[in-house]
């Protein structure tokens, strides 16, 4: 399994970029997961529902399952603070990529999205400086990057080009699972 991480600043473009390399992925004939870093209230399941009925009744976990998807929900009793590296272990292995969207102070290499601002705003800054997990950006202004870099530079607007490169760097990308606290798949 190959884990790539995708961070950047709200409105950079980082679900799009994700939401266009999913079907390039699928194109090459490769299975996809993603896992994204959600806001606290975040919530899947909607009131009326059996399955928000049996959470809401103290399910600790609740498994809906049809002949198409799988969805399970589970409540933490006390807030629960989950590495990016709990939640692949979560995930189904026979997976060939996973595409990590937020989790931008995470240990997994990554590339960063960064949109160059509209006339009149600042430009957000950049983390590729200091995070020595970022392994390329994407943009759709290299020669406007607040910092320079010597990292490849990938076309925001081009999600096969991302491919590409993913493809062509894929070993760098094999996901270690003693290398992260020995957390192993569960299924």
């Amino acid at each position: 399994m190959k884990v790539v991480g995708f961070a950047g600043f709200s409105g950079s473009g980082k679900t799009t970029l994700v939401e266009q390399v999913i079907p390039e992925l699928r194109l090459r004939g490769l299975r996809v997961s993603v896992v994204k870093h959600a806001h606290h209230s975040f919530d899947i399941d909607h009131p009326g529902k059996d399955t928000y009925r049996h959470r809401e009744a103290g399910a600790f976990e609740v498994v809906a399952a049809s002949d198409k998807r799988l969805m399970l929900v589970r409540e933490f009793e006390r807030p629960a603070t989950l590495s990016v590296h709990h939640l692949l272990a979560e995930l189904y292995q026979g997976v060939d990529w996973v595409l990590v969207e937020g989790f931008k102070d995470s240990d997994l290499l990554k590339i960063e999205v960064w949109r160059a601002p509209e006339a009149g705003q600042q430009p957000k800054p950049v983390r590729y400086p200091e995070d020595d997990f970022v392994v390329a950006v994407a943009t759709d202004a290299p020669a406007r990057l607040p910092v320079p870099t010597q990292l490849p530079l990938l076309d925001l607007n081009q999600p096969a080009q991302v491919v590409d490169w993913l493809l062509e760097y894929a070993h760098r990308f094999e996901y270690n699972w003693e290398l992260h606290g020995g957390l192993l798949p569960s299924a």
